[in-house]
């Protein structure tokens, strides 16, 4: 028998608030029917939202928060003033283990600011970090860091490469997931000093669950070489904003293409089945959601202009994590990995 689990929602999250959340978690809701929300936000709007999907609002309560945390709001100003709020209301609500999981689609900031604040890093880590689905030829894989931190030292790229092994493990169901570190080429000699090291260390975890397979380049991230894709946050956020913008183009580039003469429309007509195919592996809304890993709880950001089906992606990829006991297991291989390096240091 599968284990209710709780989501924490805020409600008031994201470009759309209410609707879309509401929405989205009754669709997650279909897929995963031993689900329970407790939805942070407006009492009334949200209610109001609620009385459109009556199954949903059977597994849900209602938390009335005073206030929300505008999308501009730089960090800083979210922690003074973000007490109360539905964003903070949320994570709380799994710091006081009222909830299994922490989902919203509200400032990413703000997010980070306030699930660093409240559910405190592991003992272990250094910095958390942002990890993403990202699309491949073959399925998806992790890459971590996208965006969390600006620049990161060996031990926190080392960190990086475990967290991710330990959410491949839980998402892909690999005992062994598969790691990459990437560089700017494949060589041993290319990096900077921190890749080096990192690099090194990693190669030193033949006792723990993972297969380090060393650095890759750029372009295999969509190849699907590995599993996980480690890299510091600056790079990280780049590659994945120019992933989703290269998406855009070719999809651009064929819908010309094909509307450019009559024969080209005729052509688009008989191919239209492997257009669909097309278009739901390139769809973002499918592998939306990233969490923030190395933290005493799972907190899921949302993108913040997606629509329910999107919202329901990152309900889904937080109810995955809670069902496998992630924080645990990681926070045993991170214990295991900082006592060898530490011993072969010492030696």
């Amino acid at each position: 028998m599968i284990a209710p689990r709780t989501i924490a929602l805020d409600a008031m999250g994201g470009d759309h608030g209410p609707s879309v959340v509401v929405h989205g978690a009754s669709i997650s809701l279909t897929r995963h029917p031993a689900l329970e929300f407790v939805l942070f936000g407006d009492e009334q709007v949200v209610s109001a939202e609620l009385q459109n999907y009556p199954e949903l609002a059977a597994r849900s309560r209602i938390v009335h928060t005073p206030s929300v945390i505008a999308m501009d709001a730089k960090p800083s100003q979210a922690l003074r003033r973000g007490k109360g709020s539905s964003m903070w209301e949320a994570i709380a609500a799994v710091k006081n283990e009222q909830a299994h999981v922490a989902v919203s689609a509200g400032n990413t900031g703000a997010l980070m600011a306030m699930a660093k604040l409240i559910l405190r890093p592991m003992a272990a880590v250094e910095r958390p970090a942002l990890a993403a689905l990202w699309p491949t030829i073959n399925s998806e894989c992790i890459v971590l860091d996208v965006g969390a931190n600006i620049g990161a030292n060996a031990r926190q790229l080392s960190d990086f490469a475990l967290m991710g092994a330990a959410m491949a493990r839980a998402l892909f169901h690999i005992e062994y997931p598969t790691v990459g570190l990437l560089n700017v080429g494949v060589e041993e000699i290319k990096g900077d000093e921190h890749v080096k090291q990192a690099n090194a260390w990693l190669k030193q975890t033949s006792g723990l669950p993972l297969h380090y397979r060393g650095f890759i380049e750029g372009d295999q991230i969509g190849q699907g070489t590995v599993d996980v894709v480690v890299v510091e946050g600056f790079a990280g956020n780049i590659a994945l904003k120019t992933a989703e913008g290269t998406a855009k183009q070719i999809g651009r580039y064929l819908k010309d293409a094909m509307l450019r003469t009559w024969l080209s429309k005729l052509g688009a007509a008989m191919a239209r089945g492997g257009f669909r195919v097309l278009r739901q592996k390139m769809d973002p809304r499918r592998v939306n959601g990233g969490t923030f890993l190395g933290l005493n709880g799972i907190a899921i950001k949302s993108h913040g202009g997606t629509d329910a089906l999107g919202f329901a992606s990152a309900v889904d990829l937080g109810y995955e994590m809670a069902q496998t006991g992630l924080i645990e297991r990681l926070a045993a291989d991170l214990d295991t990995f900082h006592h060898h390096i530490g011993q072969n240091a010492a030696e």
